[in-house]
């Protein structure tokens, strides 16, 4: 089976798609060391077979989208480890690459979405979950731009502009993307009413809610429970798709670089996601293949329409 044969853009127009889940999670459920602070960068450069195994495993599971294990490549963050901007450029290609082979091998079509984290990500201090770093919207373009290019040459279906804490660095991206004219989602993650960096949802929304190369909008590595509410906001500026992945409801601890799991898991109310617009559901930090093949369940096969 080749790569889905047609934009993602297009199959959104007409149903509910599945992503896969936390790939972080799922290296280490495959024995993967993933300390220090590249995360699964590491095993992106140590052990790109373990990685191309992950994306496996959700495919096997139902995912329709891979996300790739460029997240964490950075390459100021890189170079301080050692690796020149020729070897992380070639990391970010080998992320896309490993994805687009794990698709090729499914037995239904697959979409490669290439992962663009956030500045915070390659800090590896939890800033993805503050937001606020000081910089200039201009700043955080420059730093984008490179990693933007290296990921569009090696082909991906679409861009993951994942795990946003706040609306300069989604304009900043914006400003990018708009150089490029490439497709691509746009997730923050939130607290609540508001992102990360305390700012209100629907004005965070609003910045990419006619950006033309945006084909979904919403959150993702957020507790289940602020989903449904992010999801309203969204609606309430935009027409587009929207998307739904958080984490199980797990915090991330920076300084013990650890998730403290939440006494009573949040219920992921599907149903009324797809009713408020969602049309990428799927999963993040801490949730595996088990749980991506249940939520396949749970959304209407190709064909069937609008979920509900």
């Amino acid at each position: 089976m080749s790569r889905a044969s047609g934009p993602l853009a297009e199959a959104l127009a007409h149903r509910a798609v599945l992503l896969d889940g936390g790939l972080s999670n799922q290296l280490t459920d495959q024995g993967c060391d993933l300390s220090g602070g590249l995360w699964s960068g590491r095993v992106l450069a140590e052990r790109p077979d373990q990685v191309e195994a992950a994306h496996t495993a959700y495919a096997q599971a139902g995912a329709e989208v891979l996300i790739t294990a460029s997240y964490q490549v950075g390459y100021e963050a890189f170079a301080a480890h050692g690796l020149d901007r020729a070897a992380t450029t070639a990391l970010l290609h080998r992320s896309v690459a490993l994805a687009d082979r794990a698709a090729q091998a499914a037995d239904h079509e697959v979409w490669v979405a290439a992962s663009v984290g956030p500045y915070g990500a390659v800090l590896a201090d939890g800033s993805e979950y503050r937001g606020r770093y000081g910089l200039s919207v201009r700043e955080l373009a420059d730093f984008h731009r490179p990693r933007v290019e290296a990921l569009l040459a090696a082909d991906p279906d679409v861009l993951a502009l994942e795990t946003l804490p706040d609306p300069d660095e989604a304009e900043a991206l914006l400003t990018v993307l708009a150089e490029t004219g490439a497709p691509a989602w746009l997730s923050y993650t939130v607290a609540g009413p508001r992102t990360r960096s305390g700012r209100p949802l629907a004005e965070a929304f609003a910045l990419a809610a006619d950006a033309p190369q945006i084909i979904a909008l919403g959150v993702n590595c957020c507790d289940p429970a602020d989903v449904l509410p992010a999801l309203e906001a969204a609606a309430s500026v935009t027409a587009k798709p929207l998307l739904a992945y958080p984490n199980d409801g797990s915090v991330w601890d920076a300084t013990t670089q650890t998730w403290e799991p939440p006494p009573d898991p949040a219920p992921w109310p599907t149903t009324a996601w797809q009713h408020t617009g969602a049309r990428l559901i799927g999963g993040c930090c801490r949730i595996g293949p088990p749980h991506i093949a249940a939520l396949a369940g749970h959304l209407p096969p190709a064909g069937t329409g609008r979920g509900g």
